[in-house]
């Protein structure tokens, strides 16, 4: 499974074009998963498949990035300090996915899903919620931040006329080079959108439930 990954990985090139291939090729994947979790599947082997992949793709992220010659659109340097250092091996390319961001970003949920396997309390649940309504969430989180981002945009003494010009068809663009919140400021928003949107996760999960309208599997 973990080599699975790497190879599909590293079909993409080095055009941004192939940002859309890597997603997909996720997306395939997390459609593949689902056969380790039907019932049929022993649980034992499950988790052993997910800690064995999960600590694969973790140690293949270490050595790779630790080359730093490929994987990744940026190399990490050595900075004035260690954790200044270890954020910029961390710091890995987002849009489009790069080969180690997608190997970090796996790795550690395979383990997750290894580790909580037998878990059931009020954190999980509220956990699982959001996993059975994924792009719902997506959405819904996606349009809110905007238009939060907009809204503190204007609250700050600017116009419409002063947002940066759209990119790729995207409307969003309401930011000026070297404003922001700090990143405490950041997080509380992010908790804050996360709790916000639970209730309604959760009654969108009991409506795909209740109704068996072919698209609601791929919300």
């Amino acid at each position: 499974m973990c080599l699975a990954i790497i190879f599909l990985t590293l079909l993409k090139t080095h055009i941004m074009v192939s940002g859309g291939i890597c997603c997909a090729m996720e997306i395939l994947l997390g459609y593949c998963f689902g056969k380790i979790y039907e019932p049929s599947f022993d649980s034992t082997r499950r988790k052993k498949i997910l800690m064995q992949g999960g600590f694969g793709l973790i140690v293949f992220f270490i050595l790779l990035r630790f080359l730093n010659i490929y994987g990744n659109p940026f190399q990490w340097s050595v900075q004035n300090n260690l954790l200044f250092t270890i954020l910029s091996f961390l710091n890995v390319h987002k849009y489009p996915p790069s080969l180690l961001f997608m190997c970090i970003t796996i790795g550690p949920a395979l383990l997750f899903l290894s580790v909580f396997e037998n878990s059931n309390n009020k954190l999980t649940r509220a956990i699982t919620i959001y996993g059975r309504v994924p792009f719902f969430y997506y959405v819904l989180h996606f349009y809110m931040l905007h238009i939060l981002c907009m809204i503190l945009f204007l609250s700050r003494g600017h116009s419409f006329s002063e947002a940066t010009p759209p990119i790729f068809g995207i409307p969003f663009r309401f930011m000026i080079s070297g404003e922001g919140y700090s990143l405490t400021i950041v997080y509380v928003i992010w908790i804050s959108l996360i709790i916000v949107l639970y209730p309604l996760c959760k009654w969108f999960s009991e409506y795909k439930k209740k109704k068996s309208y072919w698209w609601l599997s791929y919300l």
